[in-house]
């Protein structure tokens, strides 16, 4: 009768033998990736800060972009480095508008004109921008509009170095259709790739950044070339 009863549940119920991993082990695993992480610290570390910038390039142009979305004087030095270098005589500076879309916010404006004054930035000038999402990409439209306005087939953007990829990645995507060669300059203050650890500052920095390549790459940029 057990016999039976074996051969009839056979075809209902089965027995599984199965392995788990014991606490000690997983806590061995978590050491062992930790430990890992901290000797090849100085591979993987630049490794991530660099992905996101993107590799500087200059030559002569028409002009040098200072690509101001958080008034950086930085960029304001660097653009008149290029300037003495004699890369290009003229700087354009997109300013954000929220009210009128032909006048520059009269506060943004006076950041700017101090800065490029201390910097000692010669013939600049402002364009006012129009600020909607995707505030990168339609930027980077506006910035063209202005550039074949003028005919100018040139152009160095100097931007922050952990969005310098994002932004060379847009600005290709939008100028070069137009026949607009783009140079790259990105431009660090204390955050560096070897050093964005260093702070929680520059990890959430970093860790913006990178996202924010990502969704331009991936979403906005495709999705715009279709529409």
């Amino acid at each position: 009768m057990m016999g039976q009863g074996s051969m009839w549940q056979r075809h209902f119920l089965y027995r599984k033998e199965s392995i788990k991993t014991t606490w000690k082990l997983r806590l061995a695993m978590v050491i062992l990736v930790i430990l890992l992480g901290s000797l090849t610290r100085g591979l993987w570390i630049p490794s991530i800060g660099w992905s996101v910038v993107c590799p500087e390039e200059v030559g002569p142009s028409d002009v040098i972009l200072v690509e101001n979305f958080n008034s950086n004087y930085l960029l304001f030095e660097r653009a008149s480095a290029l300037q003495k270098a004699g890369l290009s005589a003229r700087v354009l500076i997109p300013t954000p508008t929220p009210r009128d879309p032909e006048v520059a916010n009269t506060v943004f404006e006076g950041f700017v004109e101090v800065m490029a004054r201390v910097a000692r930035v010669q013939n600049f000038e402002i364009i006012p921008i129009r600020q909607h999402e995707p505030i990168s990409l339609n930027t980077a439209y506006q910035v063209r509009d202005n550039l074949i306005k003028e005919h100018l087939s040139s152009v160095i953007a100097v931007t922050p170095g952990f969005r310098s990829r994002r932004s060379s990645l847009i600005y290709h995507a939008v100028l070069k259709p137009a026949g607009i060669q783009v140079y790259c300059v990105p431009v660090f203050g204390h955050h560096t790739p070897e050093n964005w650890t260093e702070t929680w500052h520059g990890i959430q920095e970093v860790t913006e950044q990178f996202l924010k390549l990502q969704f331009y790459r991936f979403y906005v940029l495709p999705f715009s070339s279709r529409v």
